[in-house]
């Protein structure tokens, strides 16, 4: 019963918004640290940013703890990806790799840990599962987007090697350049150059842009908008249906009136 009293005090916690609001603002000025340290900075601000460091790190571990604790059945805790990654992110930053060859890692270790604001607030998980939803999806535009690409490149590689070989040489720098011109890139410099050779080669790329920057990009645009509104509808189901512990308050009011009348 006590153990039961102690989770449910720690549940209390977890879904306390200042809580929430708290590890955001950690997490945050986590991130400025890093950045701080990216900076040429005298010895005495490099001290207090390392013990920064170790504080930041104490916080996120009891932040840990508690989601750990507040877990009805523990081992559901280990089932949310969310959770390993957390917990891997702080069980790595604890161990003292600074000053070993491992420093590195240490550093992308601590960088990493601004990655933890997705698995904080509910809204960028969401949208990060949607993105991930909408790999399968995309793929297929994926594949029809590059062999659009191969093709003009191959077209491109033919057509103006000889005026530019940086740009046009062979296939992969023709991709490159494709890329670019997508990106919109000082595009017209590339188009430029080939129609004082070829002038009608502005038809090459203005359908190449609408095949690519309008047509694919805004169905890739259209499938990932899809899939989060999918996601919105799932979560306001969720949330519209009662949980079982709303079912079983509302059968013991229920049970309650009876034996008040009988």
């Amino acid at each position: 019963m006590k153990a039961k009293n102690l989770q449910a005090h720690f549940e209390k916690i977890r879904s306390n918004k200042a809580f929430e609001l708290f590890v955001v603002g950690v997490i945050i000025f986590s991130a400025l640290v890093i950045g701080v340290k990216t900076y040429p900075i005298p010895d005495s601000v490099s001290q207090l940013i390392i013990i920064l460091d170790w504080l930041i790190t104490l916080i996120f571990l009891v932040e840990i703890t508690i989601r750990f604790l507040a877990e009805p059945i523990k081992r559901n805790f280990f089932k949310n990806a969310w959770n390993i990654f957390d917990t891997t992110i702080v069980a790595i930053s604890i161990i003292p790799i600074e000053d070993s060859e491992l420093a590195v890692i240490g550093r992308l270790i601590r960088i990493f840990r601004v990655l933890r604001m997705v698995s904080i607030i509910p809204e960028l998980r969401m949208l990060l599962n949607s993105l991930l939803k909408a790999l399968p999806r995309l793929g297929y535009v994926m594949l029809l987007m590059f062999i659009i690409f191969y093709i003009y490149a191959a077209v491109g590689t033919t057509f103006f090697a000889d005026i530019n070989p940086s740009l046009w040489g062979d296939i992969a720098h023709s991709l490159l350049t494709l890329f670019r011109v997508m990106t919109f890139e000082d595009w017209t410099d590339v188009m430029y150059e080939t129609m004082e050779v070829y002038p009608f080669s502005w038809a090459f790329y203005l359908t190449f842009i609408f095949f690519t920057a309008f047509a694919f990009l805004n169905m890739i645009i259209g499938i990932v908008v899809n899939v989060l509104e999918e996601e919105h509808r799932e979560l306001d189901r969720e949330q519209g249906e009662p949980t079982l512990k709303e079912l079983e308050a509302e059968l013991k009011e229920i049970k309650a009136l009876l034996k008040a009348k009988s």
